[in-house]
């Protein structure tokens, strides 16, 4: 009995493309929406901080200095971390602020003194 062998018709240029390029866009979705997203919402909400640094408020930079801000420019800080100790600072290094009279805030240094 001899086989018989039918023809296949080879897939069309057009099968092949969907097969790359369904998964591809898939793939950068998830990327955009699980990394790229919540990097430009948290990029946002620290410009929005910083941008917002007023004098007396308490920062704490990216190296774990803590001060309060004495006197606020375009693109730099003066904070004051001890006693007539005051340094200046880029604006991007500061990583948090502590309001006034938000818990938590740092003691001052003559209040430090004194309980010692």
């Amino acid at each position: 009995m001899p086989g018989f062998v039918y023809a296949q018709a080879a897939p069309s240029a057009f099968d092949m493309l969907n097969s790359l390029l369904i998964p591809t866009a898939l793939i950068i979705g998830i990327m955009y929406f699980l990394m790229i997203r919540p990097q430009q919402r948290r990029l946002k909400e620290h410009r929005d901080m910083v941008a917002s640094i007023r004098r007396g408020d308490i920062v704490v930079t990216s190296g774990g200095i803590i001060g309060k801000v004495t006197k606020v420019e375009d693109n730099e800080l003066q904070v004051e971390i001890a006693d007539g100790v005051r340094i200046k600072l880029v604006r991007a290094t500061v990583s948090e602020v502590r309001h006034k009279g938000e818990k938590g805030e740092a003691a001052p240094a003559s209040k430090a003194k004194a309980a010692s």
